[in-house]
Order: C-alpha cells, then structure tokens, then sequence
C-alpha cells in the first residue's frame, strides 16, 4: 500500500470521526454531551462542582458547567528536582510540601458557533406562513443562512429545574428575495436583521404544533412543564469530504467544533505513566459573543477548576504552590484562523500567507488579540516538531484588525503562558465552512503530543 494511500485513508477515517462528532453537537450543550460520552468512554469519571473533589495521581476527571467541559488527567508519580515556576511547559516537581506541585497543559477551545437563537414570544403569521422571532448569536455571515433547511436545538428548563436536550428535525428556512424582485442584488446584498432573517416554518392554515411543542415532542417532556429555553437554529445538510482528492471537508460549525475534536481526542489518547504536568482540556461556551459569562472564557470556570485539582491532589499545599503552578503552566488556545484566499488576495498580508493543506497555524498579533509571544510559540514548535508537523505563522492585513480567541482571556485571568493556534479555514463563520482535511490531522497530532509533555 502506497505512503499517500495511507495517508489519504487516515484522513477518512479522522473526516468520519470528526463528522460524527459535529453531528452529535448541534448546540454547545450538545457538544458537552457528546465530549462526556467520549471522555467515559476512555475511563474519565465526571465530578460535581457542588461537591468536594476527591483526586489521585492518575485519575482522568471532568466536570460541566453549561455549555462548557474541563478534563483532566493527572500524572501517574512525581519527578523529583526542579519546581513547577522553573520553565513554562517543562515541568518537575518535589514533595507538595515543599511547595512544588505539578503544573498544567492546557489545550483550549469553545464550544459555540455563530447562529440565530430563538426569541420569547409567539409566533406570528404573515402573507399566509407562519414565522418565528430569532436574534442574531456572534457574527455569522447571514446571507450563507439564506435558503438552508434548519433545525432547531438546544436546552429546554422544565418547571421541576431539570434540564434537557432538543433538537428538531428539518423546520426553518429564511428564503432570499427572488433577483426579479431586486434587480440589483448581485451588486450587494444588504440584509435588515430584523426584517430580512426571519425564519418561516410553516403555512398558517396548517398550525398543528409551535417550535416549542416539537422541541418538547424530541425530548420527551410535556411542552406545558416547559418555562424556559436556550434554543439556536442549525443547518441540516451532513459534514463531508469533498474535492479533486477528497481533501476537503465541509461542515457547519467547524469554528470550533474541529478544535474541540481535536483537544478531546488528544486527551482520551494521553498516557498518564509518561505525564510530568497535569494534561487538560478546556472547552468555553460564549466564545463568539464575547466570552463573558459563567461558562465563558472570562469567567471563573477554569481557574475555579485548576485551584481545586491542585487542594485535591495536595491537600497539604497553599495558595502560593497553586500561583507557582500557574507560572509554570501553558495554555494552548485553538480556535479557527483564515487561509489566504485566491479570490480575495488583497485582504491578507501581502507577505505571510498560509494555505489550506499547509499545516496548522500559530497566530501573532502586536496588539495581543491572539496571546502568541516567543515563550509560546517555542511550546508549540516543540510540539508539532515532535511529530513531524509542519505549521504556518499567521498575521492579519495590518488594515483589517483581527478577530481574538480564548488566549488573551486565558493569559488575562490566569498568568499562564499562552499560545493561539488553530486550523485554517475559508468562510469562517459561514453556516458551511471548509477546511483541508489533511490539517485536521494535523492539529490532532499537534495536540497530543503537547498535553502529552512534547
């Protein structure tokens, strides 16, 4: 069998895998759910945060807070000599009591993706469908939602507090104005987001069931004992390979679910007998609206989770051991970059221009919209050296600010050392993006042999 067939076959069968995933996460608390079904299924045991925490060295833990999951594994043993603050990423550490404790790798990424949520209220008719109330979630490119069959998904709170799961079949559509009716559309769309993006899910004189009712119909539950929802709308059409060679992959939500993938992957593969540092996974909700919330990237979640895995471990250890654990700890935040585009050549520095199939990227900004400093970026270079990956610097056009990530925010709150990364994309924030399937790989490569001490 040739080098490229098997070459080509590994990236199948990571396309299948990451297909399978996507579908399995069509709201950030769906992608929870299926992350947690992974990680128990690799011997991981979920913990409560309204619990005390009980840990041992070796154990594989996680705990959920909304739409967001931290993982963990602890190392097996102890090396001795050296302390946790010595040298970020390369950790040793002695007896707790001397105040070294072992300090993390943490691989980061986000749960969410650009859609629209369902608003309160009834739904309404007009010219003889009926149509419900959306609002728009993060940045999504709008008019690439336009004439797609959605889906409804997301939480639904039932009276008695509980919390449970939907997801609709095929309901919505927000149709596009015919161009004989705007002669002028290919000239430029431009969309009232209120009036232009409202979705129609029925005709008026066939109302048998309200979103809410199917919604509860797919969980289950009694549509009255429903009091509130957390609800976003999905295309439907599945994730596939696509291209010449097949070496495309096209997928909503690939901004992050690809990241969130590969971080889990990369965990569930860790072996604990080799650990010097607390290997762990980070995936945020709220992400693309700006991260502030309890279960966001500028919330407490992480660092109320790496303080309790260091007094769980160590119960003899201090406030100051944890802070020394956080200077020698490293932060890999992943999240989706842009690849230079053929058609639109202009729009990216005019000297730096990562290719789709190039590898995964390291992403640099003067202004620390993304955390990469020259620390980081040797964490990473060791990294996917140690497997023989290939990446690719990022800047953006110094006329078009860049986006951020979870990097700042994770460097911000918690001292760490951080580096963003993330696979390159076209369409970021379309309903359908695309990238090259042999980056996908590659990532996943990347990301375990940083967790795993590379």
């Amino acid at each position: 069998m040739s080098e490229s067939h098997v070459r080509l076959q590994t990236n199948a069968q990571v396309a299948d895998d990451l297909s399978d995933f996507i579908s399995s996460s069509p709201s950030s608390y769906h992608a929870v759910a299926t992350a947690a079904a992974r990680l128990e299924a690799a011997g991981f045991v979920r913990l409560e945060e309204s619990e005390k925490w009980s840990l041992a060295a070796g154990q594989r833990s996680y705990v959920v807070r909304d739409g967001a999951i931290i993982a963990w594994i602890t190392p097996t043993s102890n090396p001795t000599g050296g302390t946790a603050a010595s040298a970020p990423g390369s950790v040793t550490t002695a007896n707790p009591t001397d105040g070294t404790v072992p300090a993390f790798r943490v691989f980061g990424s986000h749960t969410d993706s650009p859609a629209f949520k369902l608003k309160p209220g009834e739904e309404f008719t007009a010219e003889g469908t009926r149509q419900v109330g959306v609002e728009i979630y993060g940045g999504p490119l709008l008019n690439s939602w336009l004439d797609r069959e959605l889906a409804f998904t997301g939480r639904l709170s039932l009276a008695d507090g509980s919390v449970v799961l939907t997801r609709t079949g095929p309901i919505a559509r927000i149709p596009q104005l015919a161009i004989h009716l705007d002669r002028q559309v290919n000239e430029g769309l431009t969309l009232d987001k209120q009036r232009h993006t409202t979705p129609i899910i029925g005709l008026a004189d066939l109302a048998e069931a309200d979103v809410i009712e199917l919604l509860a119909a797919s969980a289950e539950v009694d549509p009255e004992l429903v009091v509130g929802h957390d609800v976003y709308t999905i295309p439907v059409q599945a994730p596939g390979l696509f291209g010449a060679a097949e070496e495309f992959f096209a997928s909503p939500r690939l901004d992050n679910l690809l990241s969130v993938h590969a971080g889990i992957t990369a965990l569930t593969s860790v072996d604990a007998e080799s650990l010097d540092s607390i290997a762990l996974f980070a995936g945020f909700d709220h992400e693309e609206i700006g991260s502030s919330s309890r279960s966001g990237a500028c919330g407490p979640f992480l660092a109320d989770a790496t303080e309790r895995i260091i007094a769980a471990l160590y119960p003899e250890s201090t406030r100051s051991d944890y802070l020394a654990a956080l200077a020698g700890s490293v932060c890999v935040s992943s999240d989706a970059g842009h690849a230079a585009h053929p058609n639109y050549p202009e729009r990216h520095d005019p000297h730096v221009r990562p290719r789709l199939g190039a590898g995964p990227l390291l992403k640099l900004n003067a202004q620390q919209r993304y955390a990469t400093d020259a620390v980081g970026t040797a964490a990473w270079s060791r990294a996917c050296t140690a497997v023989g990956v290939e990446y690719q610097d990022f800047v953006s056009n110094n006329a078009m600010p860049c986006g951020s990530t979870i990097g700042p925010l994770t460097a911000t709150r918690l001292g760490m050392t951080t580096v963003d990364v993330g696979p390159a994309l076209y369409s970021m924030h379309s309903a359908r993006e695309m990238v090259a399937i042999s980056d996908v790989v590659a990532l996943g490569a990347a990301a375990k042999a940083f967790l795993q001490g590379a």
